[in-house]
């Protein structure tokens, strides 16, 4: 076993010198979501319901080409990447059967990811619980084994899928994530986390359906993990983490009335089925659903529409062949029936609804429950039985939490389930961005705060202006950072998902090469995380296939930061000039205060950087990646000056986007040691050489390019006394979203000439 070479202390992240470590990360790819043998993305249909025969052993990548895309990445200033994988992709053949090509496939990527220092932690991704019911994440047969017939998802609406749908090109835009309240999400999340209680007929192999599922899913993960293990060169060093769950989901468990959407149910568009509706339409009755559009401000009623079966069934058949995949359904569960019926919740020969509250109580105890009973119970006796499997191949590795999205975090603050080596792990998105595609740059809503009772009416979360709507962002991060805190205690926070669409205005930026609007929601978001005293986050996401008419290949989504149809943000830095910088007391980049005295460095230090030669801009727009391609792709919003490491504590950071100035602010126990400096990644982009201004409290530092790690990364290192220490810089302003000609980057570096020269 290898040491660890990250440490959790309290909120912060360390290594092995004691140095605070941001986790500055991506999502790693989306890619990984859909299966490459054969290559069947979400609007794909041959063979789509041939899933046992499918092979994920190329995701998210190919071995050959992990490098370009880990160079990439890194030269982006990324450090931490959140590794996507999928139950299917280990066990898509059927119960215990493991791809270990796909395994063998995976070691050898995270080799490759070695090679450029990532800090990695894995995450078993689901969407809306598999493919087959319209997102990622389970293998084919686990909804065989809930009893429920994916071929008869379309007719009865049970789920919308992309794969299924008339015209794949058509599918309406975010409406995958409404399958959550959908006939079978609601179904098959009850039974993984709820089995036991309110399905206690579903039993197969002897075992309830919620300890089969999880017993399944949990021991998929943990063969990868022993694989890891024995590969010897990762473990700890590479995979610093397991993620718990991406975005669990309750069901049904705790819904009060089935019969009404409860009032916390934010998310309605197109045909927006109660409950019950969704357990009749899937039983083969018709019903008139109500129909939504989400606007501005949320959903609202646009209609009803008529669905209706013709009898057709979600269900399982009586004469389904279930010895298939070897497993032995108990006599007690029939197929060819409701689940719910046999339990007593409605009557299928009059269709009345008999137990409304039939998942509001605890069966046993008959109390009523909400969703933070069911985080507390439900989902901490997974995340337990998740975390204790894991530790046995790992032990002591870091385990990143992530309850259900927006809900309150389980009440495990001073409890043994409060542990020192447990990272709170949110997520969060903008809903009226994302869901709209529209950056609205005049107003926007708290809806964080809506959904904690913060205002007596929903006008008073509305933020006005986009000052206050970035605001706005940053104090909701904040708010659910302090919210984990209260809830689990004091344990990191990482925002493992975060990010924006990219075909924002029907597109506008791909026609034109304008990505000013992404340009703003992107820095927004950054500017938030910032500011949110966040320990990190991984931006979602990068994909390795992104195109301008597919997007993600996933449901019609489009938030990569990556595309095949766009310019890469050009190197500023000349190709061979990675060598390290000079500390001698005649560099510009060198300060006679090591000590607790204030310096900066001068106007006359300046002016030996600004010769006209440095001044070329030739530099800036060198780039082996360049195309003729329009559009950055919003890049320089999201490749952006961080701290990498930092002796002492992080007390604030952050990037002035507008004017290209850079802020930290620390405190240090000690002055540095000549070979631990503080180390900030600066994109050469923003802080071309011979083009940046900076002010420091005190010390020396440099600004060099470091190509330890596989990639050419800019860096500033600081050495600092102790005490609390300063730093600002200021590289080049430019235009946002748009790619400059050659005689627009020429002026503005007149301007950034004329601004040094006037201090000067």
């Amino acid at each position: 076993m290898s040491s660890f070479r990250l440490r959790i202390d309290g909120r912060t992240f360390r290594d092995p010198h004691n140095r605070e470590v941001t986790l500055h990360g991506i999502n790693v790819a989306g890619d990984a979501k859909c299966p490459s043998e054969p290559d069947q993305t979400s609007h794909v249909s041959k063979d789509f319901f041939d899933g046992d025969r499918v092979s994920f052993y190329q995701r998210p990548f190919t071995a050959d080409d992990a490098p370009a895309h880990f160079s990439r990445l890194k030269k982006w200033g990324y450090n931490t990447i959140r590794y996507i994988f999928t139950w299917e992709a280990i066990e898509a053949a059927g119960p215990g059967k493991y791809d270990e090509d796909w395994i063998r496939h995976t070691i050898a990527v995270l080799r490759v990811a070695k090679q450029y220092g990532f800090y990695i932690f894995m995450d078993p991704h689901q969407d809306v619980w598999s493919r087959f019911s319209g997102g990622s994440g389970a293998p084919m047969w686990t909804l065989y084994a809930c009893g429920l017939d994916p071929r008869k998802f379309a007719v009865t609406q049970a789920a919308l899928v992309q794969n299924t749908w008339p015209k794949p090109e058509d599918y309406p835009k975010m409406i995958w994530a409404t399958n959550y309240t959908r006939m079978a999400c609601q179904t098959i999340f009850t039974l993984f986390f709820g089995g036991r209680d309110f399905a206690p007929k579903a039993i197969i192999d002897g075992k309830n359906i919620q300890d089969y599922l999880q017993d399944h899913l949990i021991a998929a993960c943990k063969h990868l993990a022993l694989r890891i293990r024995e590969a010897g060169d990762l473990e700890n060093d590479v995979v610093i983490g397991w993620e718990s769950m991406n975005e669990p989901n309750r069901g049904l468990i705790a819904w009060p009335d089935i019969s009404v959407i409860p009032s916390e149910q934010k998310l309605q568009k197109g045909p927006s089925p109660t409950a019950w509706q969704a357990i009749l339409t899937g039983s083969g009755r018709a019903c008139e659903v109500d129909t939504y559009e989400f606007g501005g401000l949320g959903p609202y009623k646009s209609g009803t529409t008529l669905v209706d079966p013709k009898g057709e069934i979600a269900w399982l058949s009586a004469d389904y062949d279930d010895t298939y995949y070897g497993w032995k359904r108990d006599p007690g569960w029939k197929l060819g029936e409701c689940l719910w019926a046999q339990h007593g919740l409605w009557n299928p020969s009059n269709d009345e609804l008999l137990r409304k509250d039939y998942f509001h109580r605890n069966p046993e105890t008959g109390k009523e429950m909400d969703y933070q009973y069911f985080t507390n119970h439900h989902f901490m006796e997974y995340y337990r039985k998740y975390r204790d499997a894991i530790r046995s191949i790992f032990p002591g590795t870091i385990m990143l939490c992530q309850p259900p999205v927006l809900e309150i975090p389980p009440s495990i603050k001073g409890t043994k389930d409060d542990d020192p080596n447990m990272v709170f792990t949110p997520h969060y998105y903008d809903g009226i961005t994302l869901i709209t595609k529209k950056w609205n740059r005049l107003w926007n809503v708290d809806v964080f705060g809506v959904l904690r009772s913060k205002y007596w009416s929903p006008a008073f979360a509305i933020r006005v202006g986009e000052t206050a709507i970035r605001n706005c962002l940053r104090d909701q991060l904040s708010a659910i950072r302090q919210e984990g805190e209260d809830y689990m205690g004091k344990h990191p926070c990482l925002f493992s998902e975060i990010g924006i669409p990219y075909d924002m205005d029907e597109k506008y930026a791909y026609k034109t090469g304008d990505y000013s609007s992404q340009v703003s929601a992107m820095d927004a978001n950054h500017f938030a995380l910032e500011g949110s005293g966040a320990t990190g986050f991984t931006l979602w996401v990068y994909m390795a296939t992104n195109d301008h008419f597919w997007g993600d290949q996933w449901n019609g989504e489009d938030l990569s930061i990556y595309s095949l149809d766009d310019r890469m943000l050009p190197s500023a830095t000349p190709p061979g000039n990675g060598s390290k910088s000079s500390l001698s007391p005649t560099s510009p980049s060198y300060s006679r205060s090591q000590t607790t005295d204030a310096s900066s460095v001068s106007p006359s230090d300046l002016k030996r950087t600004l010769t006209s030669e440095n001044m070329q801009s030739q530099s800036l727009r060198s780039s082996a990646e360049d195309t003729d391609e329009p559009g950055f792709r919003a890049a320089e919003a999201y490749v952006r000056p961080t701290p990498i490491v930092t002796h002492g504590d992080l007390q604030e950071s952050g990037f002035d986007l507008k004017n290209c100035s850079f802020t930290l602010k620390l405190a240090a126990p000690s002055a540095t040691a000549e070979n631990l400096p503080t180390e900030v990644f600066l994109p050469d982009f923003h802080f071309p050489q011979g083009h940046v201004d900076v002010d420091v409290s005190g010390g020396k530092w440099t600004i060099s390019t470091d190509e330890t790690e596989g990639a050419p990364v800019q860096k500033f290192r600081w050495w600092h006394a102790a005490g609390d220490q300063h730093v600002t810089i200021k590289g080049v302003k430019r235009r946002p979203g748009k790619v400059l000609s050659p005689e627009e980057e020429d002026g503005y570096l007149d301007q950034y000439r004329e601004r040094i020269c006037t201090v000067m």
